[in-house]
């Protein structure tokens, strides 16, 4: 058989096959634990499953994601510095004083700063 043929044919025809014998087979008992909404340990209001919070946390995982493909952009040139030479050596200081920059334009701009209110949902 070709590998292609078991990937795109026999695998999904597997997973629906064990999906249908789940569901025919599987006990269904929700009580009033399992049918409520799960919100990272924190217990729901009546009628409002959501609350709101700072946009803060959104830009401190932004900027993990920049920090953290930073790390991977230095590897390759950490191993391989030898051999690309001055001119490498040149292009990675370049990223990292770009880098640099935007970091201290973030802190001066308060970015990183947390304040102790939570923002408040204005209804229309």
């Amino acid at each position: 058989m070709n590998s292609l043929f078991i990937l795109f044919i026999l695998v999904p025809i597997l997973a629906f096959i064990l999906i249908g014998l789940n569901l025919l087979f599987a006990v269904h008992r929700p009580d009033s634990e399992k049918v409520t909404p799960f919100e990272c340990g924190e217990f729901s209001i009546q009628g409002q499953t959501r609350q709101p919070f700072s946009i803060q946390f959104y830009v401190v995982a932004i900027l993990f994601l920049v920090f953290d493909l930073e790390i991977l952009l230095i590897y390759p040139i950490s191993a391989t510095l030898y051999q690309v030479g001055s001119y490498g050596f040149w292009i990675v200081l370049i990223f990292f004083s770009i880098l640099t920059v935007g970091f201290v334009y973030e802190i001066s701009s308060g970015a990183l700063k947390f304040t102790a209110h939570k923002t408040k949902i204005q209804s229309i």
